[in-house]
């Protein structure tokens, strides 16, 4: 799959009307660990930890999407739940109409470091 634009600056220009709300959420990601890098993955701004996948996300119409994997979602279903957030085996959605739910970005950034901290090479 070839990447229509070089990074996630490039990315986040194609939404004007959420700009804001992916800035955010880009900078509640890489405040976690001066390791997080950022990169383009599957066409969507993506973030690697100790050269792993650690997340994704992605805008959209009516929601962004957050991709932190299966065990990301499995873990944090009870949240996802209270909050009535649409959900997949590796996707959530935070509805725009929304803030943007930093509290549990953080956790699942952080829970998602620590499984690439426990994972064995």
């Amino acid at each position: 799959m070839k990447n229509t634009f070089e990074n996630i600056d490039e990315y986040i220009l194609l939404f004007p009307e959420i700009e804001n709300k992916l800035k955010e959420l880009r900078k509640i990601i890489r405040d976690q660990d001066s390791e997080i890098k950022e990169y383009i993955g599957y066409q969507m701004p993506a973030f690697r930890y100790r050269n792993k996948p650690l997340v994704y996300f992605a805008g959209y119409k009516k929601h962004i999407g957050f991709y932190p994997g299966a065990e990301g979602i499995k873990k944090f279903l009870p949240e996802f739940t209270i909050k009535k957030y649409k959900f997949s085996k590796g996707a959530v959605q935070f509805p725009l109409s929304e803030k943007i739910p930093e509290d549990l970005i953080c956790s699942i950034v952080q829970f998602r470091m620590q499984e690439i901290r426990n994972k064995k090479s």
